[in-house]
Formats: C-alpha cells, structure tokens, sequence
C-alpha cells in the first residue's frame, strides 16, 4: 500500500507542474494563488492563506501554511478501531461514490489485522448494491448479512450488529442506501439505522463514515455536509483521488467539514487503499512547485 497517496495525487501534481514550470527556490503570490485556485482549493482558503505569507514565499512557508489548514479546522477525532467487540462502522455516501468497493477494501484491511468481519447489504434499495456486497464477501471470505430488496435497511442494520455480538466476530461494516425519494425520507432512515445500531449494542455505530468522491468537487462537500446534518458524522474516507487534478479540495474538506480523513481509496482491488497521511500529501503537493 505505500506510495498509494503519492500515485493518487500524480494528475495533480502535474497541474501544478504545468502552472509552474520548472521548479524554483520562490514563488509569488500570485503564482501561488492561480495554483491554488486551480487544485480546487476553497478561495476563502486561499485567501487566508495568502494574507499570512511573504510576497516571495519559499518551500518551508508553504508547506506550514498548508499543513495548518488540517490543525486549525477543529478537527474532532474518530473512534479508535477496534476499541471495541465488536467495532461497528456505518457507510454513508451517494451512489457512484464508491461506497460498497470502499466496503471491501475496510474489510480486507481488518482481514489483514486477524480480524474477524461481517458485512451489512443496508443499501436495500439496489439490487446491484446488494449484489456487489455479496460478491465481496464471498471473494474475501467474509459473513455477509442480506436482505430481499425494499426491505426495512434497518432491520439489516439490526441483524449485522446482532450477528456480530452473538458470533464474537470483531468487525462489522453496514451499507446505507445513498439517495431515496426525498432528503426527508433519507435523513429519518438514517436515523432510523442509527438507532437501531444502538439498540442491538449501546455504543454502535462507533463511526459514522462519509465516502466522499474527490472527483466531485464541491458539491461532494455539499453532499457530506447534508448527511453531517441528518446523524453527525465521525470521519471521511476520500476515493477516486487518482482521477483528478483537483486534490487541493482535500483541504476544502478537511476545513469545511472538520472531520478527520482516515483513508485514501483509489482503483478496484481490495488492496487499494491507503491511511490518509498529512505530511505526505502536504509534501507531494508543495514538491510540485520547489525543488527538493
């Protein structure tokens, strides 16, 4: 898995290569805000920013400018995982965002970590959704708790949870549907779910987790900051970061948001994901621009 943030952000990094040119000791503001402004970083972001730095502003300035986004924004901090028998995670995202390969790639991680896993097809809206979680599980050698289509997600939710407990089994992960007819009609269900979560095990879910499509802009933002409103979310997993040049709306994320990126999901296969690691990204992002 290492190395996989760096790959994720190379079309950004080549952006910026494009704006720049060959890399420099110094740049100036406004270099610096067209290439801000071009990774899809917030302006209000980018307008700080720039208030607080010199007219030529070197390699080290940048990068603590950047780097102070991730620890100014009140970030709160995720459950630990594991830190309980068994660990629950809630999915939450619209549909195309990667939710049930996202799916996968926790539970082949936790796999990984010795961890017994059972999976939850929430998203009983989809059959295709329904469908792909129980491929999954079958590919990975997983539990898997499905229900027919149209059926009360909650009641999956429910039974996931159940079967964890009675089972011993450490880790279960539950899909939700993304989009119903109405917000309305989504919020009360996700409530629902999350309740029902609590009843089969005081404390569940442990996380609540936004699958969030880089590619997507600012409306994914929008997006992740309506579910937030509906259960109040815990933490942000990021996908398909490798199919935009736009990797500068990690820090609209992180700022708008305030929730920590656990992870960085790119490509198919179960192994494609990554922790989130802020030094790494800040790096890559200012190494565009100066030279080492």
């Amino acid at each position: 898995m290492f190395g996989l943030l760096k790959k994720s952000l190379q079309k950004t990094v080549a952006a910026i290569t494009e704006i720049v040119g060959t890399k420099r000791d110094t740049i100036s503001k406004d270099e610096l805000e067209e290439i801000l402004v071009t990774s899809d970083i917030e302006y209000e972001i980018v307008e700080n920013m720039l208030e607080s730095l010199p007219n030529s502003i070197n390699k080290i300035a940048l990068q603590n400018s950047l780097a102070s986004v991730f620890f100014s924004s009140n970030t709160k901090s995720a459950a630990r995982i594991y830190s309980q028998k068994p660990f629950v995670d809630l999915i939450i995202g619209v549909n195309g965002a990667g939710k049930t390969t996202t799916i996968a790639k926790l539970a082949n991680l936790a796999k990984k970590d010795g961890k017994s896993v059972i999976l939850g097809a929430g998203d009983t809206f989809r059959a295709a959704a329904v469908e792909q979680l129980s491929i999954w599980a079958q590919r990975l050698g997983v539990q898997a708790v499905t229900s027919k289509i149209g059926a009360d997600p909650s009641s999956v939710a429910y039974d996931t949870v159940n079967s964890a407990t009675s089972k011993g089994i450490d880790y279960a992960v539950i899909d939700t549907a993304g989009r119903l007819h109405t917000q309305t009609n989504l919020a009360e269900e996700l409530k629902k779910i999350v309740r029902v979560c609590e009843k089969a095990l005081p404390g569940a879910p442990h996380r609540k987790i936004a699958i969030i499509d880089a590619t997507a802009g600012s409306s994914a933002i929008n997006q992740a900051k309506a579910f937030d409103a509906m259960i109040g979310l815990d933490a942000v997993i990021v996908t398909k970061l490798d199919g935009t040049a736009k990797g500068g709306a990690i820090f609209s994320i992180v700022r708008e948001l305030g929730l920590p990126i656990l992870y960085v999901g790119v490509g198919e296969k179960p192994d494609d994901i990554e922790p989130f690691d802020t030094k790494t990204f800040v790096d890559e992002f200012v190494g565009a621009i100066f030279k080492d």
